[in-house]
């Protein structure tokens, strides 16, 4: 295995839940020391590796680190925990899921348990809400919860690890948007061991909090305060079942990255990309938002003065849940697309609209 590979592995499979996204910075951040020039962190954890950090004119690439979890809510008398959300969990898929629980003692193993199906035919059978789904740490009091070190407040992870599907796919939980981390660092390097040098500065950022409103890239944009901002994240694949074509249109797993029309993503960098990708034959599909992209692009879109962003995104299957899949090609042409903008891109362009 690469060294690239392990540390996609490494990094997709550390837990790094929305407000406590640490451990996953600091493997992130090991990683990509080698390929930058210097590095910052802010007070919230998001991380920042810096390439020619004395330039005037600043250049983001970014991703968030977080990914979805839950809160240890409610201990009950005979030992049960009930959850909240820390982003948008699906309370439907969680029943016979095993969990880790993070305490201060360590890790606490737990599964939300659920009747089984011939009990719930006896009865008016139940649908998982928030209200009913629970977990169960094998422990028969709240006494005996809290000697484990369990208390409200703990963040809970699913545990699933990454694994390939077919050879060309990755599936897994926390691809959203982890996998995104893993692509900007790839560019960094590749940028390195190329000798390439650029007239700009360059901030790979990969930021916390976005699976709660954007936080930390609203946080940081002001604090960097780029000339231009280009995000990654991951966007539907609409040719699963379920899902409606007509109103998500269609985006599709393994046929390129795919780039965002809407009114925070700034028309001139979007044709600059797109250039880029026929220019290098890129395959790359469309996609549109209609009024904000819920990604980082926002953030960053309306930051400061206004800063010319650019979405571009994954097509993933199976969103939010522990079976998050992406295909391996589309990873490699998302790192190839925006590793030959950086080296196309003139910093004296003008974004301006109306001159």
């Amino acid at each position: 295995m690469t060294d690239s590979k392990e540390f996609l592995y490494k990094y997709l499979n550390n837990a790094s839940p929305t407000g406590f996204e640490a451990s996953g910075q600091q493997i992130w951040l090991d990683y990509i020391k080698p390929f930058v020039d210097t590095h910052f962190t802010d007070q919230y954890g998001t991380a920042v590796g810096v390439i020619n950090p004395d330039a005037k004119y600043k250049v983001v690439i970014e991703a968030h680190a977080d990914e979805i979890s839950w809160f240890v809510n409610f201990i009950t008398p005979e030992g049960y925990i009930y959850v909240s959300r820390n982003g948008g969990s699906d309370h439907m898929i969680a029943p016979s899921m095993r969990v880790n629980i993070h305490t201060d003692k360590g890790i606490v193993p737990g599964v939300f348990g659920w009747p089984a199906i011939h009990v719930r035919k006896s009865t008016k059978e139940e649908a998982p809400t928030m209200e009913n789904i629970f977990l169960d740490v094998g422990a028969r009091s709240k006494e005996e919860v809290e000697e484990l070190g369990v208390h409200v407040g703990c963040v809970v992870t699913f545990k699933d690890e990454l694994q390939e599907l077919n050879g060309k796919f990755y599936s897994g939980r926390a691809l959203d948007n982890r996998i995104g981390g893993y692509m900007i660092a790839q560019v960094a390097r590749k940028l390195k061991e190329s000798g390439s040098k650029l007239p700009f500065g360059l901030y790979i950022v990969n930021a916390v909090q976005e699976e709660i409103g954007l936080r930390g890239a609203s946080m940081i944009a002001a604090r960097i305060k780029p000339n231009i901002a280009i995000v990654t994240d991951v966007c539907h694949d609409t040719t699963a079942p379920m899902y409606n074509k007509n109103v998500s249109g269609e985006q599709v797993a393994g046929k390129g990255p795919v780039l965002t029309y809407g009114a925070a993503v700034h028309k001139k960098l979007l044709d600059m990309i797109i250039e880029t990708a026929k220019k290098n034959e890129i395959s790359f599909q469309r996609a549109t938002a209609s009024r904000s992209t819920g990604t980082d692009t926002d953030a960053f879109a309306y930051s400061n003065d206004g800063v010319p962003s650019a979405l571009i995104s994954l097509a993933l299957k199976y969103m939010h849940t522990t079976v998050e899949t992406a295909s391996k090609e589309d990873i490699e042409q998302v790192i190839e697309l925006i590793y030959q903008f950086l080296l196309e891109f003139d910093p004296e362009y003008d974004f301006r609209y109306v001159v």
